[in-house]
Parts: C-alpha cells; structure tokens; sequence
C-alpha cells in the first residue's frame, strides 16, 4: 500500500497554530484578555458618569492634591456633582478650593481645547465640608453639609447611576446611608482603602452590617498600581514623568509638583475606571483595576487578650472584647495603641465586656498596648499577626454582601506584596501617555 505522507509546510503551520492556541490559553488563564492587550481596545463609558468625589485633600496624604489636578484636567468627560472634604486630619474644603483656583487659571486654555469644561464657579458651588472628626464605635454621628449634598445628588431625578469615589474617611458615605437609606440603589461606591479604613474602620463596620447590599468596590491594594510595577522605563518612571510632562504644565501641573514631586495619585484610579473599561462590571478590565467578588468571615473577634500566633485578616476588621475590670465606672477609659501611624483604637463598653475595632493594613506582625486611667489594664501589651486569606476562604463568594468587590487575591496579579495591583500596573503607559496630553492643554498655544 502506498504511504500518503502529509507535506512539511502543512506540518509547520498546524504546529504554529497548536503554539498560538497553547500560548493563547495561557495568556487567557493568567487573568489577561487578548482583547485587552492594548489600553484603547477598552471601552470608552457607554453613558456619561455621574461622580461624587470624597477626599482628605489636604489631610494625611498629599497624593490626593495630585488625583485631583487629574480629576479636574478630565472634568469635560464626566458630571461632576459634587466635591466633599471628609479627612481624617487637618484637611479641609479650603485645599479642594485651591485646586479649583490653579483649575481657574488654566481654565481659558483647556475650554479653547474643550468646550464642556465646567466653569469654575460651578466647582466651588459643589464643594462642601463633610465630617472633620472620627465617628465612634457606631458608625455614625451628626450629619454634615457634605453627607447632606451626597442625599440631595443622590435623589436627583437621573436614572444614571451615582459614581461615589471615596479618596479619603468614609464617615459622610455612612452618614448619608444612615439618613436615606433609600439612596442606597443609586450609589456606586469605589473606596481606596488601606490606609484609609484605618481611620474609617468603625464607619466601615457601619456600612458592611447595615448595608450589605450596598454595591462596593474596596479596593485595598490594587490602587497601588498607579505607581508601583508596570513600564517605568524613560519618561515613564514616577520622578521623570513629573519632572518632563507635569512640571511647568500651567497651575495645575504646578499644583501638583508642589505637593509632590514624584508621582503618587493612590486615588485616580477610581477615576480612571470610568474612563476605560466597563464600569458597570467590576471584574473587567479597567484603568481602574479588575475585581472579584468579596468572601465571607473578614472580621475576626479575639475574645481577651491576644499573643502573636493569633490571626486575623490583613484589611479586615479586627474586633478585641476584654472582660471589663472591676471597678470600672463611667468616668474610666480605655485605648489601643499600635504605632504611630496608626489612629488609637478607642475602647467601648458593650454590656459587661470593653471592645477595641481596629484594620491592619499590612500582613505582618502587630503589637500594641492600652492605655487606660483604669489600673488593671492600663500598659497591658499584646500582639497578634495579620495574613492574606486562604485561597480557599477566597473562592467562597459572600452571599450578604452580592455587590461588593475587592482585590484579586492572585498571585500573579501581585506588585510585590500588593494583590491586584497588576490589574492597574499593566496599562501604566496607556493612561500615563493620556494624562500627559490633558497636561498639554495647560500650556500656551504655538501660534
């Protein structure tokens, strides 16, 4: 019988072929889509987003001055309803004005570039002062000319949704739940947490047990890839950026270098979320960063004191419950000290036990000691150690909260120890390159 024999340039192509799938399916179950390889292959937003910005400007972070010279120099893409000063600190509504004051300056260039920048009175006539103190172990406190316009935009007749990006304290959020529930269904929250839930940790509580159903991006660390990881290469890195395409770049790229010369803007991408990719769907490619959806038991109770080998999660809510002292009468107090970046952990009497709320941070090792006008607690010290979740804790979606996202826990989606982070890091030279042509429109025009 005669062999038929297949002809090598046959053999060639459906063995390159085999490698293009192989190599396809790769790149596909490592959290990337072949769709999305290139940063304009993302969707422009489908409608144009309602946003509310919640900020410390001016409080413990001076990324935030940066986020919102970006905020304002894309103001022509978005309805801009409202700026609220909600800091944790000395920030306060002067620090947003003063960037609308820089805004102001270059106003005449960018509305020659764009016709729908909003005039700068109009900014002013929507920033407001939010809460400029800690609530307590509640949640909640009084309401504030900022949580009051958070209600007022959310009740508009729109049937858009309400983006609230929340850059800093989540107090006036709490607040404006707490006093219109029925907002609720409008809002779409992005929290950069971290750093910030430390301060916001008893509002935080508020929201996750009251309003589950609220529909939440937390993101803890993914915002990081903003500036950490991705092509820094050139003009690309976070002190050459600024240096070629910010500085000089009229009174809002001065109003930024002045704050920091390095790039920051831990805040922008909640931003930048709407600006490229879908953002009715959090676990799709964006600017912003790509979500999944939140686990069940993210708050660990310690019942007495603790030692190092106790566990709880890193970013979750960490809850202490001591047996009250003797002795113990209406005029005692009690604090939780950790370190000096830390807010104190104020103690609460619940019953017959005395409880501490308290968010680490960072997966490591944490000491503290309280202090107390009581003696039998007072410079009591402990620890216990914050850890990532188990994988298998992650993949159990959380039923209550059907809403609320967080970081991609992935490994390969990591900077560093930052989980999710490379959800953002990856289009750092596509949303670099765009911000760099909105800071060409403050300067003057080549005639």
């Amino acid at each position: 019988m005669e062999m038929s024999h297949t002809p090598f340039w046959i053999f060639r192509m459906g063995l390159l072929r085999f490698c293009f799938v192989a190599c396809w399916m790769v790149f596909v179950e490592s959290g990337f889509s072949p769709r999305a390889i290139m940063a304009q292959e993302l969707p422009f937003p489908e409608i144009r987003p309602r946003v509310l910005v919640s900020t410390d400007i001016g409080g413990t972070d001076p990324d935030d001055i940066q986020s919102m010279v970006h905020l304002l120099l894309y103001a022509d893409v978005l309805d801009l309803e409202g700026i609220v000063s909600s800091p944790y600190g000395p920030g306060r509504r002067k620090h947003i004005l003063q960037a609308i004051d820089a805004y102001e300056k270059d106003f005449p260039r960018l509305s020659v570039s764009q016709s729908a920048y909003p005039e700068p009175e109009f900014l002013r006539s929507i920033t407001h002062q939010g809460a400029t103190d800690l609530v307590g172990a509640e949640g909640v406190g009084e309401a504030t000319e900022g949580s009051k316009w958070m209600i007022q935009c959310a009740q508009r007749q729109d049937e858009r949704p309400l983006h609230v990006l929340v850059w800093g304290g989540l107090e006036d959020l709490a607040q404006a739940l707490h006093d219109a529930p029925d907002i609720l269904p409008k809002l779409r929250v992005y929290f950069i947490g971290g750093p910030n839930k430390k301060w916001s940790k008893d509002a935080y509580h508020y929201i996750e047990t009251h309003h589950p159903k609220l529909w939440m991006i937390e993101s803890n660390a993914t915002y990081r890839g903003w500036f950490v990881g991705g092509d820094q290469r050139g003009d690309l890195g976070n002190e050459s950026f600024v240096r070629e395409h910010v500085k000089g770049h009229g009174a809002l790229g001065n109003h930024f270098v002045r704050a920091k010369s390095v790039l920051k803007m831990g805040d922008t991408p909640s931003v930048a979320r709407l600006l490229r990719g879908n953002s009715s769907d959090p676990t799709q490619p964006s600017w912003g960063g790509r979500f999944v959806p939140v686990w069940d038991h993210r708050t660990t109770v310690f019942k007495g004191w603790t030692r190092d080998e106790d566990k709880a999660e890193v970013f979750g809510i960490t809850e202490f419950v001591i047996p009250i002292p003797q002795t113990w009468f209406d005029h005692h107090w009690a604090r939780m000290i950790f370190d000096e970046s830390q807010p104190p952990s104020l103690g609460w009497v619940d019953g017959t036990n005395l409880r501490f709320r308290f968010s680490p941070r960072d997966a490591k090792l944490w000491r503290y000691r309280v202090e107390s006008n009581h003696p039998a607690i007072d410079g009591h010290l402990g620890a216990f150690t914050a850890e990532a979740p188990t994988a298998e804790r992650t993949e159990k979606v959380a039923h209550n909260h059907p809403y609320w996202w967080i970081d991609n826990p992935d490994p390969k989606l990591s900077e560093g120890v930052h989980p999710g982070a490379r959800t953002v890091s990856r289009w750092r030279e596509s949303f670099l390159r765009d911000f760099s042509r909105r800071l060409d429109r403050c300067l003057p025009r080549v005639q």
